[in-house]
Formats: C-alpha cells, structure tokens, sequence
C-alpha cells in the first residue's frame, strides 16, 4: 500500500503511514489513521479524490 502523509491536528505534528484505511462518508472518500502521538487513541482524517480512493482500496 502506498504511503500518504497526514496532519495530526491534537498533537501539531505531520507524519506519512501507510496503515490506513479508506473510508466513504457522504459521498466523499477519505484515509483514516491512528495517530502515532504517544497515548494518543484518536485518528487523522485525510481527503481523497475519487480517482485516489478507488487506487488505494
């Protein structure tokens, strides 16, 4: 899977993962990921295009 980059809005910091799902909300595709803050148990939610979440899935 490949890797994408994310903001971690609690904790102010940016990080690339590659384990991530994407998710449907909406209409509107989305990858989500568990942030990597130390005891952190929130995820981060990044906007994909159609085109996008259909490669990542």
């Amino acid at each position: 899977m490949a890797e994408l980059s994310f903001y971690d809005v609690k904790s102010k910091s940016k990080f690339t993962t590659s384990d991530f799902e994407v998710r449907e909300k909406s209409g509107r595709y989305f990858a989500v990921a568990k942030s990597p803050a130390k005891d952190a148990t929130h995820e981060c939610w990044r906007i994909l295009s159609k085109k996008q979440a259909e490669e990542l899935k």
